[in-house]
């Protein structure tokens, strides 16, 4: 059992997050943070994304917004 997790830390450290070793290293904060900009712009597309999403389909009128339409209303 003992061998399986040394295999999943072996992983994550030496094939996963070696690619961090770079940025952490670098003497630019520009690029020891470019993951974590990436990640931001990925995030506030995907916001923007589900905003119009969440807007057509209150547009479209498909909701019933009646206060009769639970019964415990």
């Amino acid at each position: 059992m003992k061998a399986f997790f040394e295999a999943i830390q072996d992983l994550f450290v030496n094939v996963l997050f070696a690619p961090y070793d770079f940025f952490r290293f670098t003497s630019n904060w520009w690029v020891a943070n470019t993951v974590s900009w990436i990640l931001a712009i990925i995030g506030f597309i995907a916001f923007i994304y589900w905003m119009l999403q969440l807007k057509g389909y209150a547009a479209s009128g498909e909701e019933d917004k009646s206060i009769t339409s639970h019964t415990y209303l």
